[in-house]
């Protein structure tokens, strides 16, 4: 309901359309005696004369109402929605990576699409019932007790049973709808995870598998649907049977003598008929309640995801542009849940301007180091230094800035070429891009594309190769003109000829640049000025390439290993 404030004028609006609605519904059927005793009796032949034209301007308002009713709430349902679609994506877009590391994509997508929508049931099609039927009942109960209070009165009994059945049928509701959003998110968490390893399914003869472990959850998924349908398709008559009671015992008394001897048949027939007609309110106020409480179980799940804690920028200081000098005094860090260190102790130093290696077998902490110079985690134990500082201290925004990143896995938008480089500069000049891909490379392939650098590579860059990928994100990373570059893998998916074409590039591009390459190939960082060789997360050597051969330790069996 907060989230309607801006818009309560429409939503105001509407619900007085909605009265209005199931005003004339009421004062319509408030002629009916009327019509019995006077009109078809003849005793007022005015009242016939303009029936015709009440009937008429009755359902010309009630149309009106119903239109603008509609369409105003679907308007402010619309806009509820789309404001909370907007919120959740720029929350878990500001969330840490520890949360994104532990939720997998197809759940928030889930929340995102399949919740959300049934927030706008709720906001539109139950809220539309439940105040145009709740009107229409309220206003036949009004006339049923105005017209005979004593024959009414019977309808009081069953009002107690109708509350017990709908508050225990909101409950299984509510409890069902959760399960069924559970339940859309395994669906669409293990349909993104098949078709995005679609090729390794088919390599390794898993679509089987897949089938199978798929029709299980949507096995499941249909078994709370069909939980839900039995509910509401069992409370329904249920509640119309106890209504029916009702209205036979009414008729049941008409035939003692003496009980309506003071009503006339106007009468009579009107409240038999206001009866007869909360049978039809009552089964769409039972119907709806499901979609209320679908709404009301997804409202729980998107802002338990709300309440859920931002990344937190804790720094003060500024920063325009750093000088680029690195250090890591006895950083210690642990993952979240793990109970073995990902680094111990690990403690070096990088001037301005330097070119550090951290090589090491796959585990051994290499992009854990480099996570912890992005802040993307926070070290345990001990400091991450820049230009001096502790890099919790600086802005985040401001720190990240700092930073030029090309990691091992390349992530590339389904945008065009040009697009994708200047991420990380959308202001950058068309002269800009052209260069910065020329450097990268880029050019080589992007002119054969039919729209040149304009070209759209599809999602994640589908239209290019592994290398060419590489390429491009190195030339976003040349765009972007950092003063620190972290290279983590850079070059690991290019063939010989575009890898030495590239470390060109990448040579230029590190002068005067702070640069920390990650990297297994050995050749690509003979030439840094200091090389820092890992295992299980701790330092076991640093010194340049000719030092580290000459002391025949870790980094020389590394070199034996790929030299031979």
């Amino acid at each position: 309901m907060g989230h309607t404030k801006q818009y309560k004028t429409a939503g105001i609006f509407s619900i007085i359309c909605m009265l209005g609605y199931a005003s004339i519904d009421v004062y319509f059927l408030s002629k009916l005696p009327a019509l019995i005793d006077e009109g078809l009796s003849g005793k007022n032949s005015e009242f016939m004369k303009w029936a015709p034209l009440f009937v008429i301007v009755c359902f010309i308002i009630r149309g009106i109402c119903h239109f603008l009713s509609n369409y105003c709430l679907a308007w402010v349902g619309n806009n509820v929605v789309a404001d909370l679609r907007q919120s959740m994506f720029s929350h878990i877009m500001a969330m840490p990576v520890t949360f994104h590391d532990k939720t997998s994509t197809g759940t928030l997508i889930s929340k995102l699409t399949f919740d959300t929508e049934q927030v706008l049931q709720a906001t539109s099609k139950s809220l539309l019932t439940i105040v145009q039927q709740g009107g229409l009942v309220i206003g036949l109960l009004v006339l049923m007790f105005w017209q005979s209070w004593q024959l009414s009165a019977i309808f009081l009994v069953i009002t107690p049973i109708i509350a017990f059945i709908v508050t225990y049928v909101s409950k299984r509701f509510r409890t069902v709808s959760k399960n069924i959003q559970d339940s859309m998110g395994e669906v669409t968490r293990t349909a993104e995870q098949t078709f995005n390893g679609h090729k390794v399914v088919l390599t390794f003869d898993g679509k089987h598998r897949e089938d199978e472990r798929f029709a299980e959850i949507n096995k499941n998924n249909r078994q709370q649907r069909m939980k839900m349908v039995a509910t509401k398709s069992a409370s329904v008559p249920f509640i119309q049977i106890i209504a029916s009671f009702a209205l036979a015992f009414v008729l049941y008394v008409a035939t003692l003598d003496g009980v309506v001897d003071n009503i006339s048949a106007g009468v009579f027939m009107g409240v038999v008929t206001y009866m007869t007609m909360l049978l039809r309110p009552l089964k769409l106020l039972t119907n709806v309640n499901s979609e209320f409480q679908k709404g009301m179980a997804a409202s729980n799940s998107i802002f338990g995801l709300l309440d859920e804690a931002l990344e937190q920028d804790t720094g003060t200081i500024p920063l325009k542009r750093a000088t680029g000098e690195l250090r890591f005094d006895h950083v210690n860090f642990l993952y979240p849940g793990d109970d073995k260190l990902a680094l111990t102790d690990v403690n070096f130093h990088v001037n301005a301007g330097e070119t550090v290696a951290l090589v090491g077998r796959s585990g051994s902490g290499k992009s854990t180091a480099s996570s912890l110079l992005l802040r993307f985690y926070q070290a345990t134990q001990g400091q991450v230094l820049l230009d001096g500082h502790n890099v919790i201290d600086y802005q985040l925004n401001d720190l990240r800035k700092q930073f030029s990143y090309v990691s091992q896995q390349v992530v590339l938008f389904n945008d065009s070429l040009a697009n994708n480089i200047a991420y990380g500069r959308p202001e950058a000049s068309e002269a800009e891009i052209i260069e910065a891909a020329r450097k990268a490379h880029v050019l080589e392939f992007a002119e054969q594309l039919p729209e040149g650098l304009h070209t759209n590579i599809g999602d994640n860059g589908a239209l290019l190769s592994g290398g060419q990928r590489q390429r491009v994100a190195i030339a976003r990373a040349l765009l972007c003109d950092s003063p620190i570059l972290v290279l983590d893998e850079a070059t690991s998916a290019l063939d010989t000829e575009s890898e030495r074409h590239i470390q060109d590039a990448l040579n230029a591009l590190q002068e005067n640049r702070t640069s920390i390459v990650i990297a297994h190939r050995l050749s690509t960082i003979e030439n840094a000025d200091k090389i820092i060789v890992m295992e299980q997360g701790k330092i076991v050597e640093q010194g340049d390439h000719k030092t580290l051969l000459a002391a025949d330790g870790a980094y020389a069996q590394l070199h034996k290993f790929q030299f031979g």
